[in-house]
């Protein structure tokens, strides 16, 4: 089957997003984000959305998925699924070559891993009686009806527990619509581990001086409560925390900071465990983009 998709990947800092504009660009394609905060309204600086990226010679190069609900919305694995292949389908029918760009792991490998992925109707009756049992409990029978259990942090939310447990005892409802089999060429972008943290860091000093606090603090003016910012992300909760007055500034940052690196050393460990399931990763040294249109030119047109 020839390729019908390009990935980029990679962890956070690497450049993904320009490189990903740069190749659209050139090759005639639109960008499908596969980033599971972008998604998100008034999370800008702290989620990355570096909007100048997608300029490239006068062009603005398209992109799907960025700033499309509320920070107070729940988007989930499903909902990234069911709008990734409409808008892959929109782009077939166009002819224009879709770019899937990102770092949220289970995201990419959904995609790349063709997940069977479906939609449970809402039972009113049958979550109430959910409802009335504690999260440990609910999570040891998630545990028990889907061992093999994709996102941890479904254990972590009773919320979540709940509708996981009820996705899974569900067989025979709505799945994904326009659904087509992907054969992508992927591209991956590493670089050395100590190269990766020193850009983080500097990256997270620019955003604060660019105002991610007013932001954050924007956000609590709105009505996110201090639990929601906790599952926005590190940036979010670390910000959050430091606002509530349980952490100093100096604290706040050396944490924020650590936490980061330690999910750009996670993202990694999802790549390499999609490596090691069949899925080809081509990587190159960092955001080099003659290495990256050389792949492409040489695998994506046979």
């Amino acid at each position: 089957m020839p390729y019908n998709l390009i990935t980029i990947l990679g962890p956070t800092a690497v450049g993904k997003t320009r490189l990903a504009a740069l190749l659209a660009n050139r090759f005639n394609g639109e960008i499908i984000s596969a980033d599971s905060r972008q998604v998100y309204r008034k999370l800008d600086l702290g989620t990355g959305k570096d909007f100048e990226d997608y300029f490239v010679n006068g062009n603005s190069v398209k992109y799907h998925l960025i700033d499309i609900i509320d920070p107070g919305g729940e988007f989930n694995l499903f909902l990234f699924n069911k709008m990734f292949y409409k808008i892959f389908s929109e782009l077939q029918f166009k002819n224009k070559i879709p770019f899937l760009v990102g770092g949220t792991g289970l995201f990419l490998h959904s995609i790349l891993s063709g997940y069977n992925l479906n939609q449970v109707p809402f039972d009113e009756i049958k979550y109430k009686e959910l409802e009335s049992y504690d999260i440990d409990f609910l999570a040891g029978c998630l545990k028990k009806i889907n061992p093999r259990l994709h996102n941890t942090t479904d254990l972590l939310i009773k919320e979540r527990v709940i509708k996981a447990i009820m996705i899974s005892e569900k067989k025979d409802f709505e799945g994904v619509e326009n659904k087509t089999e992907i054969n992508s060429l992927t591209i991956g972008i590493k670089l050395d581990r100590e190269f990766v943290k020193e850009r983080i860091t500097a990256r997270l000093k620019q955003r604060f001086e660019n105002g991610m606090i007013d932001e954050v603090s924007n956000l609590l003016k709105n009505g996110i409560t201090f639990d929601k910012l906790y599952f926005l992300g590190l940036e979010y909760r670390f910000i959050g925390r430091y606002l509530k007055g349980e952490l100093n500034y100096e604290e706040m940052f050396e944490k924020l900071n650590i936490g980061i690196h330690n999910f750009a050393k996670r993202q990694m460990t999802w790549f390499r465990k999609m490596e090691r399931e069949g899925i080809e990763i081509n990587w190159i040294d960092g955001a080099d983009y003659s290495q990256a249109e050389r792949i492409i030119a040489d695998k994506y047109f046979l």
